[in-house]
């Protein structure tokens, strides 16, 4: 087993024509500790190894990123799950609690009585490009281990 590590990161996400759509410029860093699961696995396999101070510009597939987008995920539910809701509309995002595990839902399309929502992750089938730069990279107290949640 490797040794587990703190990582912290400034990164770019940009889509394929290269625009930004998520940074950490003039924002917190991203911290993780490898191996918990806090991050998409590509992210982890880029910065293995490195040295801080290593900058890459790294593409994630979707099976190293949030997986492909499932059609399973898509459901089609009865208006009447959403009562409560005032001006129910596409695009709205609602938490799920089933079981022990909380789920992110967005509505897709509204039709009559019928409401269609997605439980994919809205970056589940696409590739992700990355600009990453290693700020700083070390071994993870057993504390922080401990503590790590995984990413959901």
């Amino acid at each position: 087993m490797t040794e587990a590590r703190v990582y912290t990161i400034a990164y770019r996400l940009k889509n394929r024509e290269g625009d930004i759509i998520d940074s950490s410029d003039g924002a917190e860093p991203l911290h993780f500790v490898s191996g918990a699961g806090q991050v998409v696995p590509g992210i982890e396999k880029a910065v293995a190894g490195r040295e801080v101070g290593a900058c890459l510009e790294v593409t994630i597939p979707p099976e190293l990123a949030y997986g492909e987008h499932r059609e399973d995920m898509v459901r089609t539910m009865p208006r009447s799950m959403f009562q409560g809701v005032d001006n129910l509309a596409e695009g709205m995002k609602f938490q799920t609690n089933t079981g022990e595990n909380a789920q992110i839902v967005k509505v897709v399309s509204l039709k009559g009585d019928q409401v269609v929502i997605d439980a994919n992750h809205p970056l589940a089938g696409f590739t992700l490009y990355f600009e990453l730069e290693i700020l700083e990279s070390r071994p993870a107290s057993e504390d922080e281990i401990a503590q790590e949640m995984p990413l959901q």
